[in-house]
């Protein structure tokens, strides 16, 4: 793309105002109407800002564009391109990072920078749930209070944030939560870190554990299978992966983390060959790891060799998982890892 990839020069930088970069990836916030009538990706990074007259009230912004797709075409070779590009952003004396995506996947790149980001500034990613040209498009307003965030001192060491309908989410815990709301996205079971009100950055809660693991950019992901446990599965599924090259899997189990009884043998075994990691379907809690226990229930599964997830998410738990095998962590490196998250 067109436009600068490196934060404002020194010249055009104001005393006392922060200096934030937006990174814009794509998604829903730069689509309008295409000739079949559906939106899709169309503003670059300058276009964007310039559509939204005043962001650079509350800080200097640089902008560019590494790529345009929607957030569901987003791959992890191009979130480990973003997470060095932000270092050297950083490096180059921006305060913060605004990342601007589709909004399928935020929750997975949020995740994805906060596990790679070593540095104390803010990383924001935010997006918008309608298109720039609907009526009571969100883009702009979810794009100021994100620089805001950004520039904020209080937004820093906690890592990558999601800032959407003023509210701040952590990384770990945020979720979309509907397909069509403004509001659709939610920590369930923690609740936002703040607000931004008034032009003002909020913040009331530290995320706890906060920050508790980081992976270096330079390693590749290992594929690995997300399987989701449902009423009267036979697991055929469990044994596919194993002869799809996958090198771990991630189990989206019922409940507290348990599957049916059918799934017991089959799991039992691909843990002797591979990670396999228990997470579950349900929006908010965390896998127990010691209270039920029939064939099937988490201490049956833990026993056989799986690794609780803790309160992550099926999908962060893949991106976890993918990263520490794709380093060669063995089991004991990845039960460490989960456990911070528990």
């Amino acid at each position: 793309m067109s436009d600068a990839p490196h934060p404002p020069s020194p010249s055009s930088q104001v005393p006392g105002k922060p200096h934030v970069h937006i990174l814009v990836l794509g998604g829903t916030i730069t689509m309008q109407r295409g000739a079949d009538g559906g939106i899709v990706p169309s503003l670059d990074g300058r276009a964007l800002v310039d559509a939204f007259p005043g962001l650079d009230e509350s800080a200097t912004i640089g902008v560019s564009t590494p790529f345009l797709v929607p957030g569901a075409s987003l791959t992890l070779s191009q979130l480990r391109g973003v997470a060095e590009t932000i270092d050297t952003i950083l490096r180059d004396g921006a305060d913060g990072v605004v990342v601007v995506q589709g909004t399928d996947t935020i929750e997975e790149t949020a995740f994805t920078l906060d596990l790679l980001h070593a540095g104390s500034e803010p990383i924001v990613v935010t997006g918008a749930m309608r298109g720039a040209d609907h009526l009571g498009a969100d883009g702009g307003a979810n794009l100021s209070a994100s620089i805001r965030v950004a520039g904020s001192p209080g937004a820093r060491d906690l890592g990558a944030l999601v800032v959407l309908n003023d509210e701040i989410h952590a990384a770990a815990f945020v979720r979309k939560t509907h397909t069509a709301l403004p509001s659709a996205f939610a920590s369930p079971g923690s609740g936002p870190l703040g607000s931004v009100a008034d032009g003002r950055v909020r913040l009331r809660l530290t995320p706890s554990p906060g920050r508790p693991y980081r992976i270096d950019p330079a390693v590749a992901p290992a594929p690995v299978a997300i399987v989701k446990a449902m009423l009267d599965d036979d697991a055929r599924i469990v044994a596919a992966c194993r002869t799809l090259a996958y090198r771990a899997i991630v189990v989206e189990a019922m409940g507290a983390g348990h599957v049916p009884r059918s799934f017991v043998e089959p799991l039992r075994e691909a843990a002797e060959t591979m990670p396999v990691v228990l997470a579950t379907r349900v929006g908010a809690g965390p896998v127990f790891t010691s209270t039920y226990g029939f064939p099937g229930s988490e201490i049956d599964l833990v026993a056989r060799g799986l690794v609780p997830a803790g309160f992550l998410s099926p999908e962060k738990a893949r991106l976890l998982l993918a990263f520490l095998v794709g380093r060669g962590a063995d089991r004991a490196e990845i039960a460490a890892a989960f456990a911070a998250f528990s």
